[in-house]
């Protein structure tokens, strides 16, 4: 008991220092999941949350009933398999790049292209993408009329949001994952690159045999923490970046901009909370399942 207690007396700075991060996690993250029992109620202000009549599974009949359940339920998934595939093999590649190239005017360029978009809001980059698709000033059909070719109506064909979303998506996200993966890189210890540069070990054989094994865990992690929100859309990406266009909706459309769509035409708040409870039970599986795999694999790598 004694040196229970001395351990904590010792270990009082460590635990006053995440207080506060505990803090906001409980606020935050813990006690709002009292409000999961809106998901099984058919919510009456006049009467209070807690006494409204209570509908079961009802609420949950809006997703998997509709005609468009597939189609968001596709969209959701695979643009999140996409986006983690080339967020990954993008955000690996730059910070590879600029742990070897040691130049201010590499700095400047990864600080002002690929790291400053995470830092604005999604409603700029969805009017700097409009910049670039509109119809009648965008960059892009200006560009296209300059050297001849017809211009595209961006907005109403969908063929290429795919494309463009999955490219915002990363122009947006990739230099977080960058910082990461440099981070985890710039912590390698340099005798190893010395010693495989005596063998001759060519600049390709360095990175694919030194950098990025050792950096496996670190990429693991970022990708168990993306499948764990793989049942969730970025709402300003798929929303906004489309500037809501209905001739685009078989495209852009997902499970998160689908409740918002139902919550402002039928204000069912029961629905969106059914659909947020749905995607969280989902994810969570999910990254249970992707840990499990990681454990058996690579138990060393595994979260838990």
């Amino acid at each position: 008991m004694r040196s229970k207690r001395k351990s904590i007396i010792k270990n009082l700075p460590v635990y006053l220092m995440i207080l506060p991060g505990f803090i906001y996690l409980l606020i935050n993250n813990y006690i709002p999941m009292a409000g999961l029992i809106i998901a099984f109620k058919d919510v009456n202000f006049a009467k209070g949350i807690l006494k409204s009549d209570w509908v079961g599974f009802k609420n949950f009949e809006y997703l998997f009933k509709t005609p468009d359940a597939f189609r968001i339920t596709r969209n959701t998934l695979l643009y999140n398999l996409a986006f983690i595939a080339v967020n990954l093999i993008i955000g690996v590649m730059f910070a590879v790049l600029l742990s070897e190239i040691h130049s201010k005017k590499a700095v400047k360029f990864y600080q002002t292209v690929v790291l400053l978009p995470y830092m604005i809001s999604m409603v700029i980059v969805s009017y700097l993408t409009y910049a670039f698709l509109s119809s009648n000033t965008g960059l892009i059909n200006g560009f296209l009329k300059t050297v001849g070719l017809p211009e595209v109506s961006w907005y109403t064909e969908q063929a290429y949001w795919p494309f463009i979303l999955i490219f915002v998506n990363c122009w947006k996200y990739v230099g977080y994952g960058t910082v990461v993966y440099l981070a985890s890189i710039l912590g390698i210890d340099r005798t190893l690159y010395e010693a495989a540069a005596v063998d001759g070990i060519t600049k390709m054989q360095e990175i694919f045999k030194i950098t990025i094994p050792l950096i496996k865990p670190t990429i693991i992690t970022m990708v168990l923490l993306s499948v764990g929100r793989i049942f969730y859309s970025d709402f300003g990406l798929f929303y906004q970046v489309p500037m809501n266009s209905g001739a685009l909706l078989n495209t852009t459309n997902t499970i998160d901009t689908y409740v918002y769509r139902g919550l402002i035409t039928l204000g069912d708040i029961g629905m969106a909370s059914a659909a947020g409870f749905y995607q969280s039970i989902v994810g969570f599986f999910l990254i249970l399942a992707a840990n499990a795999l990681t454990r058996r694999y690579s138990s060393e790598n595994a979260l838990f």
